[in-house]
């Protein structure tokens, strides 16, 4: 699916590496695609994301790695993914208010998409 294509182009424009984002907001207009994104960017292995997800505390607000901290865009409508960028940008600055991940993140990763077309990019405070 595009989204492997878009994730591996991004890591190969950047010195950076999935240990690198501090934050994640991807597309869950299907819920299946924010699973795809996270094996796609390469947070864990193909096949490996119910491990990586456990018990849910890795993506969890105060987590390591915390996932649409805006509670996602199931039910928000067809803007395919503008919302994430709004929300990574929200906590970037740090004004998130009661979701704001306490550990204010520096690089955030917003995928967008990911069956045909897809497209993902990094944003980062630093």
């Amino acid at each position: 699916m595009a989204a492997h294509d878009a994730a591996a182009a991004l890591w190969e424009h950047t010195t950076l590496t999935a240990k690198d984002v501090d934050m994640a907001q991807l597309y869950d207009g299907f819920s299946f695609l924010t699973v795809m994104w996270l094996e796609a960017l390469g947070f864990c292995e193909h096949g490996q994301v119910g491990k990586f997800l456990g018990d849910g505390e890795r993506i969890a607000l105060d987590g390591p790695l915390p996932l649409n901290t805006s509670g996602g865009q199931l039910s928000g409508g067809r803007l395919h993914g503008m919302g994430f960028l709004h929300e990574a940008c929200v906590q970037l600055w740090g004004e998130g208010g009661d979701r704001q991940a306490p550990n204010t993140p520096e690089v955030v990763v917003v995928g967008v998409g990911g069956g045909p077309v897809a497209g993902t990019m990094l944003i980062s405070s630093r």
